[in-house]
C-alpha cells in the first residue's frame, strides 16, 4: 500500500502531534508500506528552526524508511502567545506546501491521501488534490483548533465564528474517513456533519515496552538535587495557553511552605514558558528541565511521584492531552484538571485524580493527598499501568488503523 501524509508536523519534534505522526509513519513503512511525508520544517513547541534546516527552501529527507518533504513556512521572531502569529504560519505551510502535495501525489499516486490537523488550513487543498486525482481521503483531527480558538479568545466574534463553523463542516462532510481521538471528539464531529459511517475512532497510543515503570532515583533526581524523600510533581510537555498551566504555578506557591518536601518540575518548551519562569522565580520548589529525546523519557516519566496534566475548561473534550498514555504505562498517578463526564476525567478515573479547572484549591488538595499517601499513589499507578496495556497499547491501535487504511485503499481500487 501507498500512503500520503500531509501535515504541518512531524519529527524531529518531541511532542504532540508530530511525535504521533512521525510514529504513526514510521511503523506503516516498518510494515512494508511506501509512505511519503508532506510536512512543515520542524519548529515546535519552541518556535525555533530546528538545527540543520534551511527555511528558505524546500528540502527532502529519509527518515527509517520514510521519505520527508519539508515545506518553509513564515516563523515569527517572538514565540507567539496570540492569534496573528499562529495563523500566518499556519497559512504560509497551507500555501508553500501546494506543490510539494502536487508532485508527491504525481509520482507516488497513493491508495491514500491521510492529513493531519491541526492545521485545519491544509484540509481544503488535501481534498481537492484528493479528488482531483481520484484518491481515498481521509482527515485525522488532532483536535478542534477552531472550537479551541474562540473559546480561549484567539478568535472572536459570532459572526466569524459562524461562518468558519460552516466551511469546517463541509470540508468535514466531504472526506472518505475521518478519525479522532476519543469517543467524546467523535460526537463533537458527528455535531460538526461528519457521517457517522465515515468516522473512526483512532486513538493516541504508547509502547508500553519502551515506557515502563522505573525506579523513582533517576539521573534527573541527581541532576535537581533532589533526594528520594522529595516528592516530584511533573509536568512534562508543551507550555501554551491551552494548558492553563498558571494554575500549577499557584499550587507551587501554596504547597511551597505547607509540603516542602513536594517540588515541582517542569519539563517542556513553548509560548507560555518565560512567563511561567518569571511567575515562579520567587519560589524555592520549582524546578526547569529542557525538553528530553524520546530515549530518555522512560527516565524522565520515572522520576514522578505524581504526574500533572493541566487543562483549561473552556477546551474540554476539544482535545485530549497526548501526554496522558505515557504518563498511565508509567504506572504514575496523576493529578488531571478536569470536570466531572469530560473525557480526560473518565480517562483518569482510578489512575489518578480529577480536579475542576477552576478550583485551585481542590488541586493543591490531589497533589498534596498523593503526596502523603504512598500506597494510594502505587494502587493507583498500577491501575494506570494496567489500562495503558489493554486500551493504549501502540500495537493494537496501529494494527487497527493498517486495517481500516487497507480497507478504504481496496475500495479506492475498485472504484478507480
Amino acid at each position: 500500500m501507498k500512503i500520503l501524509a500531509y501535515g504541518l508536523n512531524y519529527a524531529p519534534e518531541l511532542t504532540g502531534i508530530g511525535k504521533y505522526s512521525s510514529e504513526l509513519c514510521e511503523w506503516l513503512a516498518s510494515r512494508g508500506h511506501t509512505v511519503e511525508v508532506v510536512t512543515a520544517h520542524p519548529y515546535y513547541p519552541n518556535w525555533v528552526l530546528a538545527e540543520g534546516y534551511d527555511n528558505r527552501s524546500y528540502q527532502h529527507e529519509i527518515r527509517n524508511r520514510v521519505k520527508v518533504r519539508r515545506c518553509p513556512l513564515y516563523l515569527p521572531r517572538v514565540v507567539p502567545t496570540g492569534k496573528r502569529g499562529r495563523i500566518l504560519s499556519h497559512a504560509s505551510f497551507a500555501i508553500s506546501s501546494v506543490p510539494k502535495l502536487l508532485a508527491s501525489v504525481r509520482q507516488l499516486r497513493p491508495d491514500v491521501l491521510l492529513a493531519v490537523t491541526p492545521s485545519f488550513l491544509i484540509a481544503p487543498m488535501a481534498l481537492a488534490v484528493s479528488r482531483m486525482f481520484a484518491t481515498p481521503s481521509w482527515l485525522h483531527v488532532q483536535d478542534f483548533e477552531l472550537d479551541a480558538a474562540f473559546e480561549l479568545g484567539m478568535l472572536a466574534g459570532n459572526n466569524l465564528r459562524r461562518a468558519a463553523t460552516s466551511v469546517e463542516s463541509i470540508i468535514l462532510s466531504k472526506f472518505d474517513r475521518i478519525s479522532t481521538i476519543s469517543p467524546r471528539m467523535m460526537d463533537r464531529l458527528h455535531t460538526k456533519g461528519a457521517p457517522p459511517a465515515s468516522t473512526v475512532k483512532f486513538r493516541n497510543w504508547v509502547d508500553t515496552e519502551a515506557i515502563s515503570p522505573a525506579n523513582r532515583m533517576t539521573r534527573f533526581r541527581e541532576q535537581l538535587g533532589l533526594s528520594d524523600r522529595h516528592i516530584v510533581a511533573l509536568y512534562a510537555g508543551s507550555i501554551a495557553a491551552k494548558q492553563g498551566i498558571e494554575s500549577l504555578a499557584d499550587a507551587a506557591a501554596e504547597l511551597q511552605a505547607k509540603a516542602p518536601e513536594v517540588v515541582f518540575v517542569f519539563c517542556g518548551a513553548g509560548a507560555m514558558l518565560k512567563h511561567l519562569v518569571k511567575i515562579t522565580a520567587p519560589l524555592s520548589n520549582v524546578k526547569f528541565l529542557d525538553l528530553q529525546p524520546d530515549e530518555r523519557m522512560r527516565e524522565l516519566l520515572a522520576t514522578a511521584d505524581i504526574h500533572l496534566i493541566p487543562q483549561r475548561a473552556q477546551i474540554s473534550d476539544l482535545m485530549l492531552p497526548s501526554k496522558l498514555a505515557p504518563i498511565l504505562a508509567s504506572a504514575r498517578p496523576a493529578v488531571a484538571m478536569a470536570n466531572p463526564g469530560t473525557q480526560l476525567a473518565i480517562e483518569i478515573d482510578g489512575a489518578g485524580i480529577a480536579v475542576p479547572p477552576s478550583d485551585r484549591e481542590a488541586l493543591s488538595k490531589a497533589i498534596l493527598k498523593l503526596a502523603k499517601d504512598p500506597g494510594l499513589r502505587m494502587r493507583m499507578g498500577a491501575h494506570g499501568r494496567t489500562l495503558a496495556c489493554t486500551r493504549w497499547d501502540k500495537q493494537i491501535i496501529l494494527s487497527e488503523f493498517e486495517a481500516r487504511l487497507v480497507e478504504i485503499a481496496n475500495r479506492g481500487r475498485m472504484h478507480g
